[in-house]
């Protein structure tokens, strides 16, 4: 075989996994076909949150009068912005071939196709391998509607060539709601449309209303229970028609409605890999496919599509197949962020999965960020606690505020360590912050049973 180990994709579950498997000196080689680093480093969540960032620098000069500061706010440089955002993209990209080539492993600049369960064709060549590991990614889709063509995905919003000042965005998962508050920072006429009565459908559900209250307040114009129907181009307007045959005249379309695992084109059938019912990548729980020796991880599995878990999926499998050091990577109590206006963060369960397997006693708190007492902008926070009413220990932690995922990556330590809601009363909380309300939570707001009310 001509390697130990040859992974498939360059991203963030790729990368890692390559490096460390070569760092436990296995002979490894790695293919990526068009970005290293892949989405999350070029057109995901890197480039978003600079944009995110971009947006809020605006905001805070508008807030800067409430504290004595006289500032003249000028006109947005859009073109400016994304020249920034694809300097650091690229030096991004090269730090990720300087760590793959620094650790031993071989780079591969295009697309490999399986030939047989051992062989690849990678780049014009043939490639033989003793283990294979398959970490494509995921892609953005776009609805099944006249005209899908003439809006965007999320690929391209990253290189617009200028601002849109009236947005049609279509859906309300992560993306949706991220890229709304992106545009509406920026100075757009924001419309978001999405099917649900309420936006980040398996989030918490006090989440999920905070959440309008906060996309109202930055005066994003919201369409629930609402389903695109076609969208139609006026030279380079566009109209989109949706719900109750509504129609709006934008700029730009933005689809946000989902993504599905690149596996069209590798080849699976020659290999024996077989998909589940969501057309991803069907793995066991040591990242095994149906063919023992081909591994996948990642969003080509299909199951907590984010970049962290990708990377520590990586991580595992070197350790297990070449560092003797077999472990699995648990999939529950993974925190995340949604990095709207405000972002959210959360981290366990919400308090309907909770509940659902038995009592839970409910902590919320909702206030005005001390800040917005002198800014006077129209922003309220979120913090909630759910504990498990038997053992009392805090089995979900949820927050939509200003640093919310700054402050979930650390009561997500607790949260994953089993602690009772009376090591969170006998934290001495810093003051003045907002993350000291998630310490001070004395009084209950209700305690919640679906796994009673279902019997």
């Amino acid at each position: 075989m001509d390697f130990d180990l040859f992974v498939i994709g360059g991203g963030s579950a790729g990368v890692r996994c390559a490096r460390i498997a070569a760092g436990h000196g296995a002979r490894v080689g790695i293919a990526e076909e068009r970005h290293w680093g892949g989405t999350c480093v070029n057109i995901g969540c890197v480039p978003k949150k600079l944009l995110v960032q971009a947006g809020e620098y605006g905001g805070w000069a508008d807030d800067a009068a409430g504290f004595g500061w006289t500032i003249h706010k000028g006109p947005h440089d859009w073109g400016k912005l994304i020249a920034a955002k694809d300097r650091e993209i690229t030096r991004l990209e090269g730090v990720y071939r300087k760590l793959l080539t620094g650790a031993g492993a071989t780079i591969f600049d295009g697309r490999a196709v399986f030939v047989d369960p051992h062989t690849l064709e990678v780049a014009g060549r043939r490639i033989t391998a003793e283990r294979i590991a398959i970490a494509t990614g995921g892609h953005a889709e776009r609805p099944n509607i006249p005209g899908a063509e003439l809006g965007i995905i999320s690929d391209d919003a990253f290189y617009l060539k200028t601002m849109p000042r009236r947005v049609a965005m279509v859906g309300s998962g992560y993306i949706a709601v991220e890229f709304a508050g992106i545009f509406r920072a920026l100075g757009a006429e924001v419309h978001l449309i999405y099917r649900q009565p309420l936006p980040l459908r398996g989030f918490d559900q006090d989440v999920r209303e905070a959440l309008v209250e906060a996309l109202a307040a930055q005066g994003i114009i919201l369409h629930p229970g609402c389903l695109p129907h076609k969208v139609e181009a006026d030279g380079e307007r566009r109209i989109l028609t949706f719900g109750d045959n509504e129609m709006i005249d934008a700029d730009l379309v933005f689809f946000a409605t989902g993504r599905k695992a690149n596996v069209k084109g590798l080849g699976l059938d020659k290999a024996g890999v077989e998909l589940n019912a969501k057309d991803a990548v069907r793995v066991d729980e040591h990242l095994r496919t149906t063919q023992p020796h081909i591994y996948a991880m990642g969003d080509v599995t299909d199951r907590v599509n984010l970049t962290p878990v990708a990377t520590a999926e990586g991580h595992a499998l070197a350790d297990t197949l070449f560092g003797n050091a077999p472990r699995t990577i648990p999939l529950w109590n993974v925190p995340s962020a949604v990095f709207t206006t405000p972002p959210i963060g959360t981290v366990g369960l919400s308090e309907d999965q909770a509940s659902a397997m038995g009592a839970v006693d409910i902590y919320t708190a909702r206030f005005t960020p001390m800040r917005h007492n002198l800014s006077g902008r129209n922003r309220r926070s979120l913090m909630k606690l759910v504990v498990d009413k038997e053992t009392q220990r805090v089995v979900g932690a949820h927050m939509l505020g200003e640093d919310a995922a700054e402050i979930i990556q650390g009561i997500a330590i607790a949260v994953v360590m089993g602690a009772t809601k009376a090591d969170f009363d006998r934290t001495i909380g810093i003051h003045p912050t907002a993350a000291e309300e998630f310490v001070t939570l004395r009084t209950r707001t209700r305690t919640t049973d679906l796994a009673k009310d279902a019997d």
